[in-house]
């Protein structure tokens, strides 16, 4: 039988999106700009992401891209600076307006996109409410969510109505580092994407674990970006605190057991890291993702796990399995 390929991590900006923020991002220190030759940059306060190919926002090139990836479906998520910058109900409008655009992508192409729903989390009400409308209302299904919103932790208290209603509709939640930690030491070089995205996901990964957000929701299906960032390789680090500082003690297992509470993606960027990984937590706890179409992400995502010459049943469950499995796919 012929297997699906799913892309877990590939982001998308419909245009309705950019309009938006082009005529209202001004409101909450959010702009678009076009006047770069490449393709649009969007502004949230000093932090600029682009400029923006074609690849994000038009889904014709999109699907010519996928086919010479040899990828069947993306999963379409909205990154950094996602809607969290926006105040009161312009944040609610920028997701609404996000949700609306990318599942009317998906039913036009219904074998090809998936649809990963973005909150406005900075207001967590709201988040409930649009959550409850883009999974049941327009058949989202999984969540995409920031690693912090606006430096405030996923466990902060805060989040429990939102998770509460993640855990009863039971879809999968995917992390994407946002407003990463390190500050100016990580301005030279790139560093705030090459070091600060896989430090962030190893914090909130961690911050989920040792605040019991995951105990709570024994459930809760929780995927981390760039294959889990930096928590697959300290983890031995993290269960040595478990053991010896009392501030960890209150765990009733060690930080390591809860490796397979988490899927990874396999944007690692090195075949032996990758290896590691899949040993760790097993093939079926990671998903083929790209970071389509960013400078970062892979050109060719499945020859990355070809590469490793896993088995015929551990490439399916990576290539597709999974993510077909986490997100109800027939």
């Amino acid at each position: 039988m012929r297997r699906t390929i799913v892309d877990i991590h590939a982001h998308f900006f419909p245009e309705a999106y950019l309009k938006l923020l082009e005529t209202e991002g001004d409101r909450c220190g959010m702009a678009l700009r076009r006047d770069h030759p490449a393709g649009p940059i969007i502004v949230a306060g000093s932090v600029t992401f682009g400029p923006l190919s074609p690849g994000f926002y038009d889904p014709e090139i999109r699907l010519k891209a996928m086919d010479e990836q040899q990828v069947q479906v993306h999963a379409l998520s909205l990154t950094a600076p996602m809607v969290y910058p926006a105040e009161g109900p312009l944040g609610l409008t920028l997701a609404q307006t996000w949700n609306d655009a990318t599942v009317e992508i998906a039913r036009a192409h219904p074998d090809r996109f998936v649809p990963l729903a973005t909150l406005p989390l900075q207001e967590p009400a709201a988040a409930v409410a649009e959550l409850d409308r883009a999974v049941t209302g327009l058949g989202c299904r999984g969540v995409y969510l920031g690693t912090n919103v606006r430096g405030k932790e996923l466990s902060d208290p805060v989040f429990l109505p939102v998770f509460d209603r993640l855990d009863a509709l039971g879809v999968p939640v995917f992390l994407h580092p946002v407003n990463v930690l390190g500050g100016d030491r990580l301005a030279p070089y790139y560093f705030h994407n090459l070091l600060g995205n896989p430090f962030d996901t190893a914090l909130a990964a961690a911050n989920l674990i040792f605040a019991g957000l995951l105990d709570r929701f024994p459930r809760l299906e929780v995927c981390l970006p760039h294959a889990g960032g930096a928590l697959p390789y300290l983890i031995g680090r993290l269960d040595r605190g478990w053991e010896v500082r009392p501030e960890c003690r209150h765990l009733s297992r060690p930080p390591s057991a809860y490796l397979k509470r988490f899927t990874y993606d396999t944007l690692g960027h090195g075949p032996a890291a990758l290896r590691y990984l899949i040993g760790l937590v097993g093939a079926d706890r990671v998903m083929l993702g790209s970071d389509y179409c960013f400078d970062m992400g892979y050109e060719r995502p499945v020859g990355v796990i070809t590469a490793l010459k896993l088995s015929r049943s551990d490439q399916d469950q990576i290539l597709g399995g999974t993510a077909m499995r986490l997100l109800r796919l027939g």
